[in-house]
């Protein structure tokens, strides 16, 4: 029997192992990337493959009509949210880190929206924003303030905020674990040396828990954005996009299902990856840089 040396056995395996996760990486993450650059340069309705090449006229249609563009403004709401959500869940993380009686049921209650589905959430928060029934306008009635009732979903200076808000209440306590894990990890002795030193709480934070754990809070920020600009389930199931809650990504899923229109969809998602590389790179080059 033909017997083969180390140094080829361990090629071999190596092979083995990294053929299928390769194949299946090229196949279902590669080839779609680089067949959708391909159809945002042509007409391609989603239907067969008759297809013409148009160049750049998808990518001009999405800088010069606002209907596709504009919408994100929608968006906006959502990033400015997620940055609220942050600063709430570092403040519940530092409180929850410190030796509070009970902190496991508290941490267990705010993490438990992320366990939600989103549909079971919005179903929830339906009843919550009813202009009759809803749960907000029910308290306001009973306290007496009936002048403060609103339209949640229907009046369109507040139905963004609203549903920016369901998405601050359930990702929360994703970010707050997050938190909590990082701040776990930061030793204890450099804060009792710094209580020694006279140092006060504040200073405490801004010198040693902000530093320790600017790496997770950049993570936590690039999800920020790219969470607010890929926001579409809450959203699409509660409004289907009505009412001007349409965000970038309904409105490209419109644009390829319901108008058959894939090539300017599948340019409308090139924008979209684009914008999110740039301004990562934005980002990491200008607000969180690189220390010597």
């Amino acid at each position: 029997m033909f017997k083969l040396s180390y140094k080829w056995q361990r090629f071999w395996i190596l092979i083995g192992f990294l053929l299928i996760p390769v194949t299946l990486l090229l196949m279902f993450s590669y080839y779609p990337a680089i067949s959708l650059f391909y159809f945002s340069f042509t007409d391609w309705s989603g239907v067969g493959w008759d297809m013409n090449w148009v160049g750049f006229d998808n990518y001009k249609e999405i800088f010069t009509r606002p209907e596709i563009f504009g919408v994100f403004k929608v968006n906006a709401y959502y990033f400015i949210g997620g940055l609220v959500q942050t600063a709430f869940a570092l403040y519940f993380a530092v409180i929850l880190n410190s030796k509070l009686k009970g902190r496991n049921i508290f941490r267990a209650v705010l993490f438990l929206p992320y366990v939600l589905h989103s549909v079971a959430t919005v179903i929830m928060f339906k009843n919550v924003y009813h202009s009759e029934y809803g749960s907000i306008n029910v308290l306001l009635r009973a306290v007496g303030l009936d002048s403060w009732q609103q339209l949640w979903l229907g009046n369109p200076h507040l139905v963004n905020f609203s549903l920016a808000f369901i998405s601050m209440w359930k990702f929360m306590g994703l970010s707050m674990v997050i938190f909590i894990g990082a701040l776990q990890s930061i030793p204890s002795d450099i804060y009792e040396s710094a209580t020694i030193d006279g140092a006060t709480s504040w200073q405490s934070f801004r010198y040693i828990t902000l530093p320790s754990i600017r790496k997770v809070l950049e993570l936590l920020l690039i999800l920020t954005l790219t969470g607010a600009l890929s926001a579409f389930e809450i959203p699409y199931v509660m409004m289907l996009g009505a009412n001007g809650t349409s965000t970038f990504v309904i409105k490209t899923v419109q644009t390829a299902f319901q108008y058959q229109k894939s090539g300017l969809a599948s340019a409308m998602a090139v924008v979209l990856l684009m914008l999110v590389m740039l301004i990562i790179v934005i980002q990491r080059k200008f607000l969180f840089k690189e220390e010597d």
